[in-house]
């Protein structure tokens, strides 16, 4: 398994709307062990995620179906490889 950070920036007129929508989405995730930490940004532009996914293409797969993916809410995505070693969350 390997971790990923997606950092997106919201289309904000759609975002409201459709937020239940995409917590109740990134909560399951988070239930099966897949997302660590998501949140919105302070300045209230976009928000980020911890993911892990088997690779890219099983990250992308997943995201993609997201309802801000889904409806239009995301104005500009970014994705990228993380590697943790040290932290609270990690192993032992």
């Amino acid at each position: 398994m390997a971790w990923f950070l997606v950092e997106i920036t919201y289309v904000q007129e759609k975002m409201p709307e459709v937020r239940p929508r995409h917590r109740e989405f990134l909560a399951k995730l988070a239930e099966e062990g897949r997302v660590a930490v998501a949140g919105p940004l302070g300045d209230g532009s976009g928000g980020l995620t911890l993911y892990q996914a088997d690779d890219e293409a099983h990250l992308l797969e997943t995201i993609d179906k997201d309802p801000y993916a889904l409806e239009g809410v995301i104005a500009e995505r970014t994705v990228r490889e993380f590697q943790p070693v040290i932290g609270a969350w990690l192993p032992s």
